[in-house]
């Protein structure tokens, strides 16, 4: 397979699909069920800004192929069990295989779950706190290339401050654009591609 000029693949199945998965089923199926599509689940966008933070130098498909290994050792990303990890769960946390071991990484995801308490305690929540960036619904971007995909937005831009601010760490704007392509804050899917339509409508009149 191979993408025409607007980055199009056209799978076997018939369904033409953004070229970024390739023919990889585990990548495909991401793509098809969970890129895109728009998360309001305070613990869930935990989980994802975290992996995106690992993801920061690598391809997101050697992520993806850790994701259980990730869930298990950061004990299912949930951000209460996360805050109390201790430098022996760092130096635990370096010696699993099943993650990708960076100490700087590990400790911001850490530092990530205790800003997000802090934020959940202040209210409104995590959730809101982000979707506030786009307004509560995803953005809509229409891009019928490849070439009108941004990497970093004047969003992505502010949000990665506001996240800095708060403690996180690995929160960049290209981090954070790419984490907002992911849980359906931008709809990134080619216009082209069978899953665009469905995105779209996935976050009409939605609102965490």
């Amino acid at each position: 397979m191979s993408a025409d000029a607007s980055g199009l693949v056209l799978h076997p199945d018939g369904c033409p699909r953004c070229w970024w998965p390739g023919s990889d089923p585990l990548y495909v199926a991401y793509h098809d069920t969970e890129w895109g599509v728009p998360e309001f689940d305070s613990r869930a966008l935990y989980e994802k800004l975290i992996l995106d933070g690992f993801q920061a130098g690598l391809s997101w498909i050697t992520i993806l192929r850790r994701r259980d290994g990730f869930r298990r050792a950061f004990e299912g990303f949930e951000p209460e069990r996360v805050a109390r990890f201790t430098d022996d769960d760092v130096e635990r946390l370096m010696g699993d295989t099943g993650i990708i071991r960076n100490r700087a990484k590990i400790r911001g995801a850490i530092q990530g779950a205790r800003a997000w308490l802090a934020i959940e305690e202040a209210g409104p929540g995590f959730a809101p706190f982000l979707w506030d960036f786009c307004d509560g619904r995803p953005i809509q971007t229409n891009a019928a290339s490849r070439a009108a995909i941004a990497t970093e937005t004047d969003v992505s831009r502010k949000m990665g401050k506001a996240l800095k601010a708060k403690g996180f760490t690995f929160c960049g704007p290209t981090i954070v654009h790419a984490f907002m392509q992911a849980v359906g804050m931008v709809n990134d899917h080619l216009t082209g591609c069978h899953r665009h339509a469905a995105c779209a409508a996935l976050g009409e009149g939605r609102h965490p």
